[in-house]
């Protein structure tokens, strides 16, 4: 049996934010589209690079509001520097939930209220601020 994993998608309502939020906060690049008249939706899909695992926002024109339910986790990247990536988000006004002290791991939330795990690709960085005092805010 061959399984490959495609992609988790995320209801919005809040379509641009999420662009912003998933291009120049995390950096992924904007797949594809499909956008449904009769339906009244549009699919937008995002990714680390072509053929790798997706986001799909799915953003109804009927502008309803969504509520998060315990039955989602995460969502998780791996980053090449958690401080930076930590710092772009931040200059957007993310709130970073639970900040990389250890130079490893971080928690924010999407403009969907979407947990997201930040993970540092190889060893932990070494411990910096204003990070290393940082506390925890809000739940993810």
């Amino acid at each position: 049996m061959s399984i490959h994993y495609l992609h988790a998608m995320i209801r919005t309502n809040k379509l641009e934010e999420s662009h912003d939020f998933y291009t120049k906060g995390l950096g992924l690049i904007k797949t594809r589209q499909y956008d449904s008249e009769k339906g009244r939706f549009s699919l937008v899909y995002y990714a680390t690079e072509e053929g790798a695992p997706e986001v799909e926002l799915t953003y109804n024109w009927d502008h309803r509001d969504y509520s998060n339910g315990d039955q989602f986790g995460h969502l998780a990247f791996r980053v090449g520097d958690i401080y930076q990536v930590c710092q772009t988000l931040r200059d957007q006004g993310v709130t970073i939930l639970r900040p990389p002290r250890d130079g490893h791991m971080a928690f924010i939330k999407d403009p969907n209220g979407i947990s997201i795990e930040l993970l540092q690709e190889g060893d932990n960085l070494p411990s910096q601020e204003p990070w290393a005092s940082m506390e925890n805010t809000g739940s993810w």
